[in-house]
């Protein structure tokens, strides 16, 4: 079994504080397909409430992961888009994608 080199300053911690939560990775997910408005993204999660959405974005912005474009019209006009460093947890979604369809049947809580 392959291992992790131990080191005491874990690197992945970072990691996962950027994009931990329920909803962080399905945002860099819709993101990944397309710059979005953000009713757009609302639809795309489902279930998200506007508040929840709207923290979860500015997290990911803080954490340089996503951009947000603000147009200054009347209606306001806002987009949402990965950043070069959000760009780049791709590959690592589509990890997660082909261990969790690899384990599927495995999975609790599987839907």
């Amino acid at each position: 079994m392959a291992q992790l080199e131990p080191d005491e300053n874990c690197l992945v911690e970072p990691l996962i504080e950027a994009i931990s939560g329920k909803w962080k990775l399905l945002v860099i997910y819709w993101l990944a397909q397309e710059t979005s408005r953000f009713n757009q993204l609302q639809r795309n999660l489902g279930n998200i409430t506007h508040r929840t959405l709207t923290r979860q974005l500015n997290e990911l912005q803080e954490a340089g992961i996503v951009a947000r474009k603000d147009f200054k019209t009347i209606p306001p006009h806002v987009e949402y888009s990965l950043t070069p460093l959000g760009q780049s947890l791709i590959p690592l979604l589509r990890a997660m994608h082909d261990w969790a369809a690899a384990h599927a049947d495995k999975l609790v809580g599987k839907k």
